[in-house]
């Protein structure tokens, strides 16, 4: 067998823009031989895939899984570069192993979820891999969280992807649970109640109302009265339980906790396809110039 040395795992990586570990099984496998190695990792389908990974993957789907008795959900990210391929159904059938496996194996994070094996044959990084292999495009899988609860797990997902949000409720109908998830996605909170907001979210709020305060020329011993006036509203509009439910009657105005009664929401998380990733601008005509070009 021949002897890997890590100049030649790192000679590969920089022919062919595989892994690291990629690159060592692909010289092992090959007895060394720097152009099988090459031959192997683009049989595999790993060095076609690894050109892919400065491609940026914005589109795609957000998926939600609940469980038939409620108890577990899933809310999960899963990008792709464009539209197109997030309607593949390569696309949509790997994303529904991989929420139903994050379901069933509650890994901790994102790099257990990578390092975990799918139906107990390749880890779940090497399955996405390949499926940026063979659909043509960057496959990223970005973020996940789960729910486990002794209450009631709801989904919706709106847009066919675009916005999905999970909730957990401590009880309450299959009704509630859609109407409260709706609210979620419609109003975007960022909290359940006035006491989650996160502090130094509220204190950032605070400055900013005081110094809108003093811009209009208000007077320093009212301004204090005036930012807890407008905090209020902050509240009402951050806070779920505060908001004014979607659905409301114009008549009869009602909120998020007026719906709820005595139903408490335990949890909630909203995703948003591509939120916060930055999305590369192409001129079309000029790409297909230089294409036409080259």
């Amino acid at each position: 067998m021949a002897n890997i040395t890590a100049a030649m795992v790192k000679d590969l990586r920089e022919k062919t823009g595989a892994g690291m570990m990629d690159c060592k099984k692909a010289l092992s496998e090959t007895g060394g031989d720097m152009k099988k190695a090459i031959d192997y990792l683009r049989e595999k389908g790993i060095a076609k895939a690894a050109k892919k990974s400065g491609r940026i993957a914005a589109e795609g789907a957000v998926a939600a899984y609940v469980s038939k008795d409620k108890k577990v959900g899933v809310l999960l990210e899963l990008n792709c570069e464009t539209d197109f391929t997030a309607n593949n159904e390569n696309f949509r059938a790997l994303e529904n192993k991989i929420i139903e496996h994050i379901a069933k194996t509650n890994p901790a994070d994102i790099d257990a979820l990578n390092a975990s094996k799918l139906e107990g044959k390749k880890t779940v990084a090497d399955c996405v891999t390949e499926a940026t292999a063979t659909i043509g495009e960057k496959i990223s899988l970005r973020r996940f969280v789960r729910y486990e609860t002794e209450g009631k797990i709801t989904s919706y997902i709106h847009m066919g992807g675009k916005i999905g949000v999970l909730v957990a409720l401590s009880g309450g109908s299959d009704e509630l649970g859609k109407d409260v998830a709706m609210q979620i996605a419609a109003a975007n909170p960022s909290a359940i109640d006035r006491d989650s907001v996160d502090a130094s979210e509220l204190e950032h709020e605070k400055e900013i109302l005081r110094k809108q305060a003093l811009e209009e020329g208000k007077p320093e011993k009212i301004v204090d009265r005036m930012v807890e006036g407008r905090i209020n509203k902050f509240y009402k509009e951050v806070c779920l339980v505060e908001q004014e439910f979607v659905k409301s009657d114009p008549t009869n105005k009602q909120t998020v906790k007026d719906i709820l009664k005595d139903v408490k929401v335990l949890n909630f998380t909203r995703y948003q396809l591509g939120e916060g990733i930055e999305k590369k601008e192409t001129d079309f005509a000029a790409e297909v110039a230089a294409q036409l070009k080259a």
